[in-house]
């Protein structure tokens, strides 16, 4: 798809910069493949058929000089020299883009299932400005079977008037948080004039010890810059891949999921 003109002011960053130790492989975890192709081709496949914005931004770091290479003219890479979270990596990112971009969409390179349309409408929902933050999250009944691949995920934290509180990342979370299923995967809609003014507010106050993209959320409700959140309507779009177990467990789930479509 030609890249749209209502689209110009978006960026579009992939996370791609961590090694994925579980995963076993001895290059990046992001390209291991997913049904046949990488798992950041196949999310770049996806990037450039929705016409949304100019060539993706990708956050690199463990075995850069592979992704860069397969990335090639597709996208731009930057460096994360110090893997310290994924704020940290969106900093990066920021340190790329100029005045022009005004929404920055973050998508994640080991989450290779996101469909074209999902994009657009995060990316529609980000220019809007009607909040500083647009979110997709993933409701699932349980977390059997391949949605077992949610319970890493971290839970969706809701006021009681359905507003959304914060996201707590599963290593922080009290056993009451933990049996949300509401979860976050990740994908945002940041505005940038307000993400340039909140980022370096992060700490690495937590468990991990990292700069949580997550922490933004919440500074983002008690700031009045205002969250929206958008349920995504097929929760395998959300699925991330960390192991080899994952990885079946996600085809699997995705072959099961085109049969029926075959189907209808």
């Amino acid at each position: 798809m030609k890249k749209e003109k209502k689209f110009d002011a978006v960026q579009i960053a992939v996370l791609a910069a961590g090694k994925g130790k579980r995963m076993g492989s001895e290059g990046s975890k992001v390209l291991v493949p997913v049904l046949g192709k990488p798992m950041i081709e196949r999310i770049l496949d996806e990037i450039e058929s929705s016409g949304v914005g100019a060539s993706p931004i990708v956050v690199v770091g463990y075995d850069a000089e592979h992704v860069c290479q397969l990335v090639g003219r597709r996208g731009v890479c930057v460096v994360q020299k110090e893997q310290l979270g994924t704020g940290h990596a969106v900093k990066t990112v920021l340190e790329a883009i100029g005045p022009e971009t005004t929404c920055l969409v973050i998508l994640y390179g080991d989450h290779p299932f996101i469909s074209i349309e999902t994009m657009r409408t995060l990316a529609e929902h980000g220019l809007s400005e009607n909040s500083a933050v647009t979110l997709l999250t993933v409701c699932v009944p349980d977390f059997d079977g391949w949605r077992a691949l949610f319970m890493d995920f971290g839970r969706v934290v809701r006021n009681p008037d359905g507003t959304i509180r914060e996201i707590v990342e599963k290593k922080d979370a009290s056993p009451e948080q933990l049996a949300i299923h509401e979860v976050n995967p990740g994908y945002y809609a940041f505005q940038t004039d307000w993400l340039r003014s909140h980022i370096e507010k992060l700490t690495n106050e937590n468990n991990q010890k990292e700069f949580y993209l997550t922490d933004l959320i919440s500074m983002a409700m008690r700031g009045g810059g205002g969250v929206e959140a958008i349920p995504i309507e097929d929760p395998i779009e959300g699925l991330g891949v960390n192991t080899p177990e994952q990885l079946a467990l996600a085809e699997a789930a995705y072959r099961e999921k085109r049969k029926k479509v075959d189907l209808d």
